[in-house]
């Protein structure tokens, strides 16, 4: 499920639509979080789809970590990649807000971070010369994303726990736990 304070909003011809941030969104807040409105399809069940709505299926949805696809209910699946995202990508399928995002603000994550099978050319963007996104950039990536990974383990160590947890500190979020000191297990592709 994404953040309540986002909207979908028009990029531009060649992206289309994108989700936009509606309030500030400051960083270490969750973005984004699986949930039981998402769908998780086999390969063999998108295959049988009729054209149209496999062609939807492999445009918006993701490869997890069990060679499912996941395709959001909600407007998450309109989140663009950025080579410079303001969103991090957890193993738990949780993504948080890399920095603060301010209002009006695309909110991207990264491509490479979602198990693409082939390459995606992506628009020019600045700061950075790359335009295609490849199948293994996250052998490449993963230090990154673990950095930012350890920089909002910081900012969740130094919250307030929240008013509703169990007697083993797991703060409930919906029907997903989650750390409120996000420990080394919350890394991404740490090797």
């Amino acid at each position: 499920m994404i953040h309540p304070d986002t909207e979908i909003r028009f990029v531009n011809e060649k992206i289309g639509v994108g989700i936009f941030a509606t309030k500030m969104i400051p960083k270490g807040t969750i973005i984004w979080a699986l949930d039981d409105l998402d769908i998780i399809l086999e390969e063999d069940e998108i295959e049988s789809l009729d054209i149209v709505r496999r062609e939807i299926v492999y445009k918006y949805a993701y490869l997890n970590d069990d060679d499912r696809y996941v395709l959001c209910w909600d407007h998450a699946r309109y989140m663009n990649h950025s080579f410079s995202p303001n969103v991090v990508s957890t193993v738990y399928e949780i993504e948080f807000a890399s920095r603060d995002i301010l209002p009006g603000e695309q909110i991207t994550c990264d491509y490479a971070s979602l198990g693409i099978d082939e390459p995606f050319e992506c628009e020019p963007e600045e700061g950075t010369s790359s335009t295609v996104v490849m199948p293994d950039d996250y052998l490449h990536r993963y230090k990154e994303w673990d950095q930012l990974a350890r920089e909002i383990q910081t900012i969740e160590s130094s919250r307030p726990a929240a008013a509703s947890s169990d007697s083993t500190g797991v703060r409930r979020q919906g029907k997903r736990d989650c750390r409120g000191t996000c420990r080394a297990g919350f890394l991404y592709y740490a090797l």
